[in-house]
């Protein structure tokens, strides 16, 4: 196969790269400047909180999933077959309060989606896409947290992929992702790549180093995760210091269930120096794989936000960047019906956030077709409405999930406050309906008093959410006057509320 030379003109620097596309019957434009027409502020932590702000200050939270561009929704995308779908799906998405897709760069479940072909020569229709991608985002305000290797499938079909050394590529086996030599130059390369084309970019959030790190990919080792974490972090925070003089926020992510049989992966994970943020994902094969009701599922996933903050630095965030019926869906072959999966996402969502989470988590969709459906977009719509009530940049949030006090057994508590802000969600126990697993919204209204421990004194403003229509049930002032300790009472909780308290004045 033919290459042809082009030239990537980075418009931060006004450098001038080389870099060889492959040619095809179709043709290359051969003017490939990185474009800014619609570009954004960068996002980056907050220097005070563990949460995320945008380089001019702003309180920035990722609300979204996972998606790929093979899917539905952004298939369209590839050789522009039609990308006027693929913007009215990001105004849609937009509309419904969504800030951030997770993406990988390539999709390995088939041949014609790989991001290079040979090792170091890259797509030109993948290009194109990406290059699309990054511009429609930017259009609609639309983050992208980009992972450069679909880890699973190119395990599956290793046979296939183009790093596979029977295909002329640097790895003679998928064991040695992590310890090859010349695996990680390449992959260094294509980050490389990636930065110089679209890094200049506030579309760009963050960088998902390497999905779901797996001893399986060093030879079932993993002391060598802190090593191979490092090399291509630093090259890459270079490559971007070099280029833009600034970079995005780094995390690498990890199968949660991995931390059960090698704790010591941990520190790799949560604590890692040269890490922004932690992400991990929340499969938890009792509960939230093949779930039988939606209120197991949201306990659990507050058990693991609470166990994730427990190992992580205070001022680092932290979020659930894979979640879903993966055993359900993949293995048992079965499409949750859609009214048990709205709620069933919609209570792990606030479950998530209302623990200390970044955001309500990122859903991998495991649905026939699989998207999101509208229901699961109007509670991403109130989440998203939601976090205006709290000021962000400045809230030094603790799990309270135990220790917030409650005068009833019928309700579990999520919770995450400071000395001045609070997110709480209450979430009914009683009523689950055994046939249809979901919680009864017929139920008798039920008092539930809190007692927050660590609030200040003041005035505080308290509001009452309605999770599901989006929208305040009820917003107060009020004083505190006990140091060390704040007191509501909730007065109707049918199936579950969210409370956002701020002290004021």
């Amino acid at each position: 196969m033919e290459q042809t030379k082009h030239l990537i003109l980075n418009t931060k620097t006004t450098e001038l790269k080389e870099i060889y596309i492959s040619d095809t019957a179709s043709g290359l434009e051969q003017e490939v400047v990185q474009s800014t027409a619609n570009d954004l502020p960068w996002i980056q932590v907050a220097p005070d909180a563990p949460y995320f702000v945008t380089d001019e200050g702003e309180n920035w939270t990722p609300i979204g999933q996972n998606d790929a561009i093979t899917w539905p929704d952004f298939a369209n995308a590839f050789r522009r077959k039609d990308l006027k779908q693929v913007e009215g799906h990001l105004a849609w998405l937009a509309s419904h309060g969504v800030t951030c897709l997770r993406f990988m760069l390539e999709y390995a479940q088939t041949e014609n989606r790989y991001f290079e072909r040979p090792t170091g020569t890259f797509s030109p229709n993948m290009v194109r896409l990406w290059d699309n991608l990054f511009e429609l985002c930017g259009k609609y305000k639309i983050r992208i947290l980009l992972t450069p290797v679909d880890t699973f499938w190119m395990w599956i079909r290793w046979k296939h992929h183009p790093y596979n050394k029977q295909n002329g590529g640097p790895c003679s086996h998928r064991s040695q992702w992590l310890l090859c030599a010349n695996t990680r130059k390449a992959i260094k390369n294509r980050l490389t790549f990636v930065t110089e084309r679209w890094g200049g970019s506030g579309v760009l959030f963050a960088w998902d180093l390497w999905n779901e790190i797996h001893p399986a990919h060093a030879n079932n080792r993993t002391e060598v995760f802190h090593s191979f974490i490092k090399e291509v972090s630093e090259h890459l925070r270079e490559t971007e210091m070099r280029l833009h003089g600034r970079s995005h926020p780094q995390t690498v992510s990890l199968y949660g269930p991995v931390l059960d049989e090698n704790p010591e992966v941990a520190d790799a994970i949560f604590r890692h120096p040269n890490l922004d943020f932690a992400s991990t994902h929340f499969y938890d094969a009792a509960t939230i794989n093949n779930p039988k009701d939606t209120l197991w599922s949201a306990i659990v996933t507050g058990r693991l936000v609470r166990e994730a903050l427990e190992h992580l630095n205070k001022s680092r965030p932290f979020f659930d960047s894979e979640h879903g019926p993966i055993h359900a869906f993949k293995d048992r072959k079965k499409t949750l019906p859609e009214p048990f999966d709205d709620e069933y996402f919609r209570h792990m969502q606030w479950a998530h956030f209302a623990s200390g989470g970044a955001g309500g988590g990122m859903r991998w969709p495991n649905r026939h077709p699989h998207t999101l459906t509208h229901g699961m977009r109007c509670a991403q719509k109130s989440l998203a409405a939601f976090t205006s009530l709290i000021d962000w940049k400045r809230f030094k949030r603790k799990n309270l999930n135990y220790e917030v006090q409650t005068n009833s057994t019928a309700v579990t508590v999520f919770a995450c406050a400071d000395q001045e802000q609070a997110v709480v969600w209450v979430l009914r126990t009683d009523t689950v309906r055994k046939r249809e697993g979901k919680l009864n919204p017929a139920a008798r209204p039920l008092e539930v008093g809190l007692k927050v421990p660590g609030m200040e004194k003041g005035k505080y403003l308290f509001t009452i959410w309605n999770t599901a229509e989006g929208k305040t049930i009820l917003q107060e002032e009020a004083q505190n006057l006990v140091s060390g300790s704040l007191s509501v009472v909730i007065p109707a909780v049918v199936t579950d509320v969210a409370l956002a308290i701020r002290k004021i004045g």
